[in-house]
């Protein structure tokens, strides 16, 4: 898979959990793909500040992702 397929891919991971996040008020967006491996993101709205937020990023948004791009290591959020 190419850069650009990974891109794809992650983009369409984040498509998926995105209403899911919207529906509480808050939203995601894709920073950087590192080394084909590392995905950085930034939750936004009330995601940023929510206390569950490691959990959505860890069990939602890395399983989705992983479940498009398996290569994906990991997935780090950076904070506004």
């Amino acid at each position: 898979m190419n850069s650009k397929e990974l891109r794809d891919n992650v983009e369409k991971a984040l498509n998926e959990i995105r209403p899911f996040l919207q529906n509480d008020g808050g939203n995601i967006n894709l920073i950087s793909i590192e080394n084909d491996a590392i995905v950085k993101v930034q939750l936004i709205g009330a995601c940023s500040s929510c206390s569950v937020n490691q959990m959505t990023l860890k069990s939602g948004v890395e399983m989705t992702i992983k479940k498009y791009a398996p290569q994906i290591q990991s997935v780090i959020n950076i904070e506004a």
